[in-house]
C-alpha cells in the first residue's frame, strides 16, 4: 500500500466514523440540539479533524443524508425494475425498507423534520434526493398498476405520498408494539392501501347459518 493510498484509507475511515456518529445523534435529537462538539466526541476525533472533513454541521448533515438517499434509491430501484404486479413490487420495496436497521429507517424521515433549517441549493438537493429515493419510485410502480388496471385511475403522485404515510405509521413504536414482526406490518400496509379499512361482509351460510 502506497503512502497516498494509506492516507486516503485513513481519511475514508475517519469520514465514515464521523457520519456514523452523526446519524445516531441526528436520529436521537433535533437538528438544533446536535453540535459539532457532540459529533466529534462520539466519533472519537478532534473538532479540528471533523472540520477537516466537513466545514460545517450543515455540510455534514447534507452529505450524510445525500449518501443515505442514494443508498436507498439503489435498493428500492430493484423493486421498480422487477417483473410482477404493483402489489408484488410494492411488497418487495416495503419489505426491503422494513428490513433495514431501525436507525436507517428513521433517517429517511429526517429531511422533512429538518428541511426548514436549509435554504437555497442545499434545500433543493435534499428534497430532490428524497423524492428520487422513495416517493418517485413508488409513484412509478403505482403508475404501472393504474395502467395495467390493477389500481383505479387516480393521481399516482398523490397515491405515492399516501403509501409513504402508511409505511411511516407502520414503523412507529406503537405499530411495532401492536403489529409486531415486519411481515405483519407489511401485510397491514398492503391491505390498507389495496383494500382499505372497510369491514368485509361475512358471506351468508345456507339455512340461515344453521349447520
Amino acid at each position: 500500500m502506497t503512502e497516498t493510498t494509506a492516507t486516503l484509507s485513513r481519511s475514508e475511515t475517519t469520514t465514515s466514523k464521523i457520519i456514523d456518529a452523526a446519524k445516531t445523534l441526528f436520529v436521537a435529537r433535533n437538528y438544533a440540539d446536535v453540535t459539532t462538539d457532540m459529533i466529534a466526541g462520539a466519533a472519537g476525533v478532534t473538532k479540528g479533524g471533523l472540520y477537516h472533513h466537513f466545514p460545517s454541521k450543515e455540510s455534514l448533515y447534507c452529505s450524510m443524508m445525500l449518501d443515505d438517499f442514494e443508498s436507498k434509491r439503489q435498493l428500492f430501484s430493484q423493486s421498480v425494475d422487477m417483473k410482477g404486479t404493483a402489489r408484488q413490487r410494492l411488497a418487495r420495496l416495503t419489505g426491503d425498507f422494513l428490513a433495514l436497521p431501525a436507525e436507517e429507517r428513521q433517517l429517511a424521515g429526517l429531511v422533512r423534520r429538518d428541511i426548514n433549517v436549509f435554504t437555497g441549493e442545499d434545500r433543493d438537493r435534499l428534497v430532490r434526493a428524497y423524492q428520487l429515493a422513495l416517493p418517485k419510485q413508488i409513484e412509478a410502480i403505482i403508475s404501472d398498476g393504474i395502467a395495467d388496471g390493477e389500481l383505479a385511475p387516480a393521481d399516482p403522485r398523490l397515491l405515492s405520498w399516501w403509501f409513504v404515510s402508511l409505511v411511516e405509521v407502520a414503523v412507529s413504536r406503537y405499530a411495532d408494539e401492536t403489529l409486531g414482526n415486519p411481515d405483519k406490518r407489511l401485510d397491514h400496509v398492503l391491505a390498507l392501501f389495496f383494500e382499505g379499512a372497510e369491514a368485509k361482509p361475512v358471506p351468508a351460510t345456507p339455512n340461515g347459518g344453521i349447520q
